[in-house]
């Protein structure tokens, strides 16, 4: 059976021009990793990054690190409202159930037999790092996993990710930090699966539908912040510059190749008050149209935060059409970033259909 089901998969694979339903979000969700901080702030966020993020929305912004931190922990764990919903919902006893089934394809697609029509998002990454001004070093284990029951129940769709990979970034800053330049690289282990079953149908061997490789992928990015009022700052970001493709390992191949796409920035950040300032900033995604498919309002992106005593922060964005907002807390030893956001489940549509999400980063260290 295993091996009829293979080949069927292999077929389908190889000689199929198909378009998975359930896909990731590349074009609007370039970096390997996402910032809670900068989710908040609808993803724009290449020109004001200043900390640990900066490895893959900009490394030039490594070059405005306040104080070196290492981060032990650095947990990201985000969930869609269709996820908490399904897993969640009914009876106490069925969501404590539940709760741990969601964060398996199999135990997804037995939940999802119950709420047709839903389709579910997880994300994590944990990325243990050392972080100083003009350098980083790390290690990125991330997984983000999509799934969806069609609302006639004839298929059950689904789409996993898995990154890991250790890290090292670097910033070069010139005629007293007005012009930064930045590059990352990651020795990157990616395993991807996309594919579809029936509702009955067990999703047990992941590998039947896998595809996996590794490959050096390179950032890179630079920003002029001009020594005048309000600090106005232009940011470019590269990612993928180097282009590589991922090496053949996988049961299906390789996982495509990371798109070398080009993103730009704009920021200024006036000061309200002693110890308050602000920061606005707007980015647009994929300059170069790596992504025709995806509208070109789902990549304006803008957002702002408000920084109090560099330890309290309020954050709200626009991104893909939707709104998005944050609250931040920030000492040496503890930061904690609590996010909502959304993004257009259509491709081309404004405001097609939307996905609400939650998340929580924690970041503990010195």
């Amino acid at each position: 059976m295993q091996v009829f089901l293979f080949l069927t998969i292999f077929f389908l694979t190889t000689f199929s021009s198909k378009v998975w339903a359930v896909d990731f979000e590349d074009a609007i969700f370039p970096e390997l990793a996402t910032s809670g901080r900068a989710l908040a702030m609808g993803n724009a966020f290449l020109s004001k990054v200043d900390d640990s993020s900066a490895v893959f929305y900009n490394p030039a912004g490594l070059g405005s690190v306040r104080h070196p931190h290492l981060h032990l922990s650095n947990l990201h764990t985000e969930l869609n409202r269709a996820w908490m919903n399904a897993s969640a919902g009914g009876r106490a006893s069925d969501a404590i159930n539940n709760f741990s089934k969601g964060f398996s394809l199999d135990g997804t697609r037995q939940i999802l037999e119950n709420k047709p029509g839903s389709l579910t998002h997880t994300r994590f990454h944990f990325m243990p790092n050392f972080t100083a001004r003009y350098f980083s070093a790390g290690y990125l284990l991330s997984q983000h996993m999509r799934a969806y029951m069609r609302q006639d129940k004839s298929m059950f769709e689904f789409a996993k990710r898995t990154d890991n990979g250790p890290y090292a970034a670097i910033n070069l800053s010139l005629f007293g930090g007005v012009v930064k330049f930045g590059g990352s690289a990651i020795y990157l282990a990616r395993k991807e699966i996309k594919g579809e079953v029936l509702p009955t149908q067990a999703v047990t061997d992941e590998s039947l539908f896998e595809k996996k490789g590794k490959a050096i992928i390179i950032t890179s990015g630079t920003k002029i912040t001009l020594p005048i009022s309000l600090l106005p700052t232009f940011s470019l970001v590269y990612h993928n510059s180097s282009n590589h493709k991922f090496s053949d390992l996988g049961t299906l191949g390789s996982p495509p190749k990371i798109e070398h796409s080009l993103d730009g920035g704009f920021s200024i950040t006036p000061q309200i008050a002693q110890t308050t300032r602000v920061n606005f900033e707007i980015n647009y995604r994929d300059l170069t149209r790596e992504f025709p498919g995806v509208g070109s309002s789902r990549k304006f992106l803008a957002g702002m935060e408000i920084d109090i005593k560099r330890t309290f922060f309020l954050r709200i964005g626009y991104g893909d059409g939707y709104g998005s907002a944050g609250l931040g807390i920030k000492s040496r030893a503890l930061e904690v970033d609590l996010t909502t956001y959304a993004v257009d489940q259509t491709t081309n549509d404004f405001r097609g259909k939307e996905d609400r999400r939650f998340s929580m980063t924690i970041s503990t260290g010195f």
